[in-house]
């Protein structure tokens, strides 16, 4: 009875054999399912990685304006530009105006270069009392338009406190800091930039070059 029993159990070999590639199959599956999900991990921490790397050189390699005003004498206020970043930029564009007024009052039209960690002063006494006329006492705001990296930015307004007496500059403190860093300044319609330097070591002189900026890049307003 009991080797009745046992016979009956029995798997001929021949099926034993055409079982095997099934379960390689189901073996090959599962493996297969493990490294895909080991490789989406993978990729996951590699783009994030990437992302922090972007981040870190985007943090250290964007540009960064900090302008300052202060008074000189009476009569006279300097301007100062920081670059607190490692890029060097070309300044293009300095404006002024009074928070009461929607746009701005002065333009000083610019093509100087700013290495980064080094400052750029200006005397900027006249404009500030054109701005401000003889008698005034409240915020004005500075900004700055520059070139870096091939494209345009703008940083944010710097205030200032101002009193003004008679056409004298009584005092001038900074205010507050910009409530934001300096943005892209987006160009709208078809591409006009022209070039403001040449390479002067070519082999073959290139056409002239007008150096003239084009002032439609110039975007004022708050």
């Amino acid at each position: 009875m009991h080797m009745q029993l046992m016979n009956s159990y029995r798997i001929p070999f021949s099926t034993l054999i055409s079982y095997i590639p099934v379960i390689a199959t189901v073996v090959t599956c599962l493996f297969s399912v493990i490294l895909a999900r080991a490789t989406l991990r993978y990729v996951e921490a590699t783009d994030k990685g990437l992302a922090l790397a972007r981040e870190e050189f985007e943090r250290e390699w964007s540009p960064d304006l900090h302008i300052k005003m202060e008074r000189v004498s009476a009569t006279e206020a300097r301007l100062i530009v920081t670059n607190l970043a490692k890029t060097s930029v070309l300044l293009q564009l300095l404006q002024l105006r009074k928070l009461s007024h929607a746009t701005p009052f002065e333009r000083c039209r610019l093509n100087d270069p700013l290495v980064g960690g080094l400052t750029w002063t200006q005397e900027m006494g006249r404009r500030i009392l054109a701005c401000t006329g003889p008698e005034f006492e409240g915020p004005i705001a500075a900004s700055m338009t520059f070139y870096a990296a091939g494209r345009m930015f703008r940083t944010d307004w710097f205030r200032s406190q101002i009193q003004v007496r008679d056409g004298r500059i009584v005092s001038l403190e900074p205010s507050n800091m910009p409530a934001r860093r300096v943005r892209v300044l987006e160009r709208k319609g078809p591409e006009r930039r022209r070039e403001f330097v040449q390479d002067v070591t070519a082999s073959v002189a290139p056409e002239k070059i007008d150096t003239k900026p084009d002032e439609s890049f110039f975007v004022t307003g708050a």
